[in-house]
C-alpha cells in the first residue's frame, strides 16, 4: 500500500489496540483517509496532507469545534483524544487524527424526499447557528475564498465522483473576496482557455463543448457585465466544504457531517446557497427548485437568516458561476480529468441559471 500510515506508532499513540486490517478509502484532494479495524473496533484514520489544511493547530481547531458541536447534538465525528491528551499525532512530520468509524451511505439531493431536503437545510442551518454559539468571531476576518486550483476538496469529489457537478470553486484566481470576479479578469481568461482548446490534439468532443461553454459565457458576460455584486454580507464560523460526500447519512436521517478542514470565517448565507447547488443540480444542468425551496425555507428559520441576506448570496454564488472556468482549467492547464464528466452539467448551469435568475431567487428567498 503506497503512503502506508505508521500504524505501530499511531496505534499506541492512541491506544487504540493492534491493527487487524487497514485499507485506504477513496481519496479526497486534501487528505487521505483509511478504514482501520483494530483489536479495540473500527476507526477512519485520517492523514492530513495537504499543505494548506495539514498546520497541527488549525487541526485541533476544527476538533475542537467538532467537540463543541457534539456537545450540543449536532451529527459530528470527534477524534479520538491520544495518551498525550491531543487529538493531532505528528508523526514523521506528517499529521494525523483517528476518528470513531461512522457506518453511513452519502445521498445526493436526488435521492432524498421533500422532507429530506428540509432536515438538510435544517441541519446546516443549526451548523452555522451552533458554530456562532461555540467559536469566537471577534477578531477574525474572511478567509480568502479558495481559487480555481485549490477548489473546495469537495468540488472535485461531489462534482466528479472523485470521492466534490456543478458546484465548483468558491471563487476564481486572483477574485477579490470583498466583490467577487472581475468580468475584465474573467474575459482575459476566457481567450487564454479559447486558445488551448484550438492547440488541443487530438480535437474531441470535449474541445467542441469547452469552445461552445466559453464563448457562451463571454456572450453572457457582456450583457451582465454591470451586476458584478457589491460587498458580501455578515460572516460567521463555516463548515466551509458542506456537500454530499461529506454528510453521512444512516435509516434516511444525518449521522455524521465529515471532513471540516476548511472550517474558516465566510458568509454563511453563501455557503447555504453553494451546497444547495451541489445537493439538487440535475444532470441537464437546471435545479430542482422544489427541493430548493423546502430546503432553504428550513435553513432560513434555523440559521436566523433573512430573505434579503439569502437573496444576495444567490446573487454573489450565481457571479461566481458565471465567472468561474476551474474544470476547464484542471482540464487545460493541469491535465486533470477527473471533473470531465460533470462539465456537461455544470457549464449548463451557469446558462440555466442566468435565464431563470429571478425564479431561481424566489425560491431561496421567497
Amino acid at each position: 500500500m503506497s503512503h502506508a500510515p505508521p500504524l505501530g506508532a499511531l496505534l499506541r499513540q492512541y491506544a487504540a489496540g493492534s491493527a487487524l486490517t487497514c485499507d485506504p478509502v477513496e481519496q479526497g484532494l486534501l487528505n487521505r483517509g483509511y478504514r482501520l479495524r483494530t483489536t479495540r473496533g473500527r476507526y477512519f484514520l485520517k492523514h492530513h496532507f495537504d499543505p494548506e489544511t495539514a498546520d497541527p493547530a488549525a487541526i485541533a481547531r476544527q476538533h475542537r469545534a467538532t467537540q463543541r458541536l457534539a456537545d450540543l447534538g449536532v451529527p459530528v465525528a470527534p477524534p479520538l483524544t491520544g495518551t498525550d491528551g491531543r487529538t493531532v499525532a505528528v508523526i514523521g512530520g506528517h499529521a494525523y487524527a483517528l476518528h470513531p468509524w461512522i457506518d453511513g451511505r452519502h445521498r445526493h439531493g436526488g435521492q432524498l424526499t421533500t422532507r429530506q431536503c428540509a432536515r438538510l437545510g435544517a441541519l446546516l442551518g443549526v451548523v452555522h447557528a451552533s458554530l456562532e454559539r461555540v467559536m469566537p468571531t471577534q477578531g477574525h476576518t474572511p478567509a480568502r475564498p479558495t481559487d480555481a486550483t485549490g477548489a473546495t476538496e469537495g468540488s472535485a469529489r461531489a462534482e466528479g465522483s472523485a470521492r466534490g457537478g456543478a458546484g465548483g470553486s468558491a471563487a476564481a484566481e486572483g477574485v477579490d473576496p470583498a466583490r467577487g470576479a472581475d468580468p475584465a479578469d474573467t474575459f482575459a481568461l476566457i481567450d487564454r482557455l479559447l486558445a488551448r482548446v484550438r492547440r488541443h490534439r487530438p480535437h474531441d468532443a470535449f474541445d467542441e463543448l469547452a469552445r461552445h461553454r466559453l464563448l457562451e459565457r463571454r456572450a453572457l458576460l457582456e450583457r451582465h457585465a454591470d451586476r458584478r455584486p457589491p460587498q458580501g454580507g455578515s460572516v460567521g464560523w463555516v463548515h466551509g466544504d458542506f456537500h454530499p460526500f461529506n454528510l453521512l447519512y444512516r435509516d434516511g436521517e444525518p449521522a455524521a457531517i465529515v471532513d471540516w478542514d476548511r472550517l474558516g470565517v465566510h458568509p454563511r448565507a453563501e455557503e447555504a446557497v453553494r451546497a444547495a447547488v451541489i445537493f439538487f443540480v440535475r444532470p441537464v444542468g437546471a435545479l430542482d427548485l422544489a427541493k430548493v425551496r423546502a430546503y432553504a425555507r428550513a435553513y432560513r428559520r434555523t440559521a436566523g437568516a433573512g430573505r434579503d441576506e439569502l437573496a444576495a448570496a444567490v446573487h454573489r454564488v450565481w457571479w461566481e458561476r458565471l465567472n468561474d472556468f476551474w474544470m476547464l482549467r484542471w482540464h487545460y492547464e493541469r491535465g486533470d480529468t477527473r471533473a470531465d464528466p460533470q462539465f456537461p452539467a455544470a457549464s449548463a448551469l451557469a446558462v440555466w441559471w442566468t435565464r431563470e435568475y429571478d425564479t431561481v431567487c424566489e425560491a431561496f428567498a421567497g
